[in-house]
């Protein structure tokens, strides 16, 4: 962002590849949901990737000018509507014992292989972390949360009918 120029494997190069494949994985899982509930939310928070990405691609010194151009940051209300989610998923008493296997639907399928690419996605802003470039923590923890609810909505998706 604003013309900064790194390798092809630049720590933030390759954090914004991997959101941007997650965001890909949840359009995909999103075309095959059979429910609004997880259509819905999945399109809700595709958007808040959109905001993630933007401020991953920023370098540290340039964070005053993208704030004032109007850009949004990720913040813990962003989380707090994962968190919320999550919440909304498990009063349905949606419950598992052992390991679950992808595969039980479509749509289950498509957010175990959203799951995956987020857990991928966070390891790779931890390496961002890492390399002392990551100035909000936030996102570490947003992605992190992300990952739980997508497991959450696979687990529920396999009781419902589509």
């Amino acid at each position: 962002m604003y013309g900064r120029r790194v390798p092809k494997n630049h720590p933030r190069v390759e954090a914004c590849g991997a959101v941007d494949e997650l965001n890909g994985a949840l359009g995909l899982a999103r075309a095959a949901a059979g429910h609004d509930f997880v259509r819905d939310n999945l399109l809700a928070i595709q958007k808040d990737l959109v905001t993630l990405m933007g401020e991953l691609a920023v370098a540290e010194e340039d964070l005053p000018r993208y704030s004032k151009d109007g850009y949004q940051l990720v913040t813990a209300e962003l989380t707090k509507r994962i968190e919320q989610w999550i919440k909304e998923v498990e009063s349905q008493n949606v419950s598992f014992k052992g390991w679950a296997t992808p595969g039980a639907t479509l749509n289950s399928a498509g957010l175990d292989v959203a799951r995956t690419v987020c857990r991928r996605a966070e390891r790779r802003v931890c390496d961002l972390q890492t390399a002392g470039l990551l100035h909000n923590a936030e996102i570490i923890v947003f992605l992190n949360r992300l990952s739980d609810l997508l497991w959450l909505m696979a687990r529920w998706s396999e009781t419902r009918k589509s």
